[in-house]
């Protein structure tokens, strides 16, 4: 994959940012030590999740022979760790830029690799809460939650989302995926 320094940057704000919501919305931040502990939790749970998601759009979109870079939506971004101090995390911290000519199978498999890799980290967070305990059993059981979470939520059929694209391509797919988001979410009590 090609990658510029305006995306990488974009990225790692990104990521950052992220990171920074989701540890606000634990309620840490007032204990210093278990503040940066959170931070690392959610960089490691939902920055993983979030670099997969936007990386799986990217190289699929360039496999397509399509001009792919991710963009941060800065203002959106500002939002989600403003939000962030009710306990509620909105993050849509920007996508994927597509141009070029991509057949309309290969756009819903574009925007099907984004959802499918946050349920291929759930599911390897959760193999990984299920056969490890301590600290690493409860930060992958967060990446389990959080990654079929992530998934899930970008399969909505509407607006921006992948799921409208995944939709407008093939409805099986669709509903497939969707089947798979709500038995992880529905299993992650578990994990």
């Amino acid at each position: 994959m090609k990658y510029s320094k305006i995306e990488i940057k974009h990225l790692f704000i990104s990521w950052l940012a992220i990171s920074l919501a989701f540890a606000i919305a634990r309620g840490d931040f007032g204990n210093f030590d278990k503040f940066v502990v959170a931070i690392i939790f959610s960089a490691i749970t939902v920055g993983l999740g979030f670099i997969a998601h936007e990386l799986s759009h990217k190289y699929l979109a360039q496999k397509y022979g399509a001009f792919a870079e991710f963009r941060a939506n800065f203002p959106m971004l500002g939002f989600a760790v403003l939000l962030s101090i009710t306990g509620i995390v909105f993050a849509a911290p920007g996508a994927v830029i597509i141009l070029g000519r991509i057949s309309k199978d290969n756009y819903g498999k574009v925007s099907a690799a984004g959802p499918i890799s946050n349920f291929i980290l759930a599911i390897l967070f959760g193999i990984l809460a299920l056969t490890t305990a301590g600290t690493l059993k409860e930060i992958s059981s967060y990446g389990f939650l959080i990654n079929s979470w992530l998934g899930a939520f970008n399969l909505l059929p509407f607006g921006m989302f992948d799921g409208q694209k995944i939709l407008n391509w093939n409805k099986t797919i669709y509903g497939i995926l969707v089947a798979v988001g709500f038995i992880l979410i529905g299993i992650s009590g578990y994990v």
